[in-house]
């Protein structure tokens, strides 16, 4: 998950739970629907703004890949501090 669609799902799970606390929801359908509604609102938000929806975003590298390329720059440092 990269930090736009990161952000998006966190505020996201924020909202559904302050609607679920202020509206005084109750049971597991009811939840579940507060939920679906609060994401519709912010997938709309979402497209609203000319973003790009999540399914669409790029896959962010995996956490090996990340790790492989920031030690390699790591050592790219290392070589141009001591030059």
């Amino acid at each position: 998950m990269n930090s736009e669609e990161l952000a998006a799902n966190l505020f996201r799970a924020t909202q559904t739970d302050a609607k679920i606390k202020r509206d005084n929801i109750k049971g597991q359908m009811n939840a579940n629907l507060a939920h679906y509604e609060v994401g519709q609102k912010v997938r709309n938000t979402i497209v609203n703004l000319g973003g790009t929806m999540p399914e669409e975003l790029p896959t962010p590298d995996a956490i090996g890949k990340a790790s492989t390329r920031i030690k390699k720059s790591k050592k790219v440092k290392k070589i141009e501090l001591t030059k």
